[in-house]
């Protein structure tokens, strides 16, 4: 395999690694600054911010760890497959539910988020 294969190869991966990352980053920053203004605007709750801070902050970390471990896991299952798929055709029906098994570790994280976010609220 020529090296500039091997090299596009690697970078997708990695791409959707780092978006995840950037992703988690602004919802854990997203998390910490806005409780005060929603907290003002939620007068039917009478949650203090403490509660809204620390909520919003699970969510955000439910969602985006989950989605860096689902990264993380695509990424590394990926590469086997694809190498196990070159040598093995038959394969592709059993790697492809492994890799859906990977991404399901995301949703999972979107579903706890929004159980958080539904006891908030």
């Amino acid at each position: 395999m020529p090296e500039t294969n091997r090299k596009s190869l690697l970078a997708l991966p990695l791409a959707l690694t780092v978006l995840a990352a950037v992703l988690a980053g602004g919802a854990t920053a997203l998390a910490l600054l806005a409780p005060p203004a929603l907290a003002q605007g939620a007068a039917a709750s009478r949650l203090p911010p403490e509660v809204w801070t620390w909520g919003l902050l699970s969510a955000a970390l439910a969602t985006g760890l989950s989605s860096l471990a689902a990264g993380y896991a695509v990424a590394k299952l990926g590469t086997a497959a694809v190498g196990a798929l070159a040598e093995k055709p038959d394969l592709f029906g059993r790697l492809l539910i492994f890799v859906g098994l990977a991404e399901g570790i995301a949703i999972y994280g979107v579903i706890i988020s929004i159980l958080i976010l539904n006891r908030l609220a």
